[in-house]
């Protein structure tokens, strides 16, 4: 297997999504592993259609069936069916997200201010986002 290309573990799990299979109306789609792998390689690399290797087959006719498959909603429904969430990254909370030693507020050097010396109208140097502007909390 090549840097680019699928695992047998990922193929497992978009095999059955794949359009042209025994039962599927048109013609059986051999290549459809080769077909995912040319259209991986020229997703990562960032190449032109031109640039994929001949191993893939001829360019073209990859990215006619490549542009095919995005009219017809093919890849949007792949990637629905394969998502997966990585609730990891979506749980983030203050016990995981470390803020720079200038961000809390100290004081320069030689600076002293008490509390009790701040005037009635001191207002915090942050703000909160105004209402409707694109907060998405249930707060504001």
């Amino acid at each position: 297997m090549r840097r680019f290309e699928l695992t047998d573990e990922q193929w497992e799990k978009i095999n059955h999504l794949l359009p042209g299979k025994e039962g599927d109306s048109g013609r059986t789609a051999k290549d459809n592993r080769l077909f995912v792998d040319a259209v991986l390689w020229t997703a990562r690399t960032g190449a032109q259609w031109r640039d994929l290797p001949a191993r893939f087959g001829n360019w073209n006719s990859i990215y006619q069936r490549f542009n095919r498959w995005a009219k017809a909603g093919r890849w949007q429904a792949i990637f629905e069916q394969i998502q997966d969430p990585d609730l990891e990254w979506l749980l983030i909370d203050s016990t995981m997200v470390r803020a720079h030693q200038h961000a809390a507020g100290a004081l320069k050097k030689g600076e002293t201010k008490r509390w009790d010396d701040l005037e009635e109208d001191w207002e915090p140097r942050f703000t909160s986002p105004a209402k409707g502007l694109g907060c998405q909390c249930a707060s504001c």
